[in-house]
């Protein structure tokens, strides 16, 4: 079983940066394999960013540009630096494998707000 912490989150104004990490642990194949999600207020629990097959990345349409995922495979630790927030940012970050999925951690708040 694998589990994760995710940090990070707190409350930014809009046009602000923060950096989330997600620590896993457990019986944990790669880090690549591990991909951030969000849940939107009142919204279903989305894909944000993920690691490719190809060694490339992946970004949802509303994070591209502004949003970057990088891993540590020494720390088991995957990142996601998001730059340029807004408040539709808002919601809470998970980490989780799309291939491979586990229970879900208890994610980070994010709150973009003036």
């Amino acid at each position: 079983q694998v589990q994760v912490v995710e940090s990070g989150g707190g409350l930014v104004q809009p046009a602000g940066s923060l950096r989330l990490s997600c620590a896993a642990s457990g019986n944990i194949i790669s880090v690549n394999t591990l991909a951030w999600y969000r849940r939107l207020p009142g919204k279903e629990r989305d894909l944000v960013a993920a690691f490719t097959k190809t060694g490339g990345t992946y970004y949802a349409d509303s994070v591209k540009g502004r949003f970057a995922i990088s891993r540590d495979n020494a720390k088991n630790t995957i990142y996601l630096q998001m730059n340029s927030l807004k408040p539709e940012d808002t919601g809470v970050y998970y980490c989780n494998s799309p291939k491979r999925p586990f229970s879900w951690g208890q994610g980070t708040q994010v709150t973009v707000s003036s």
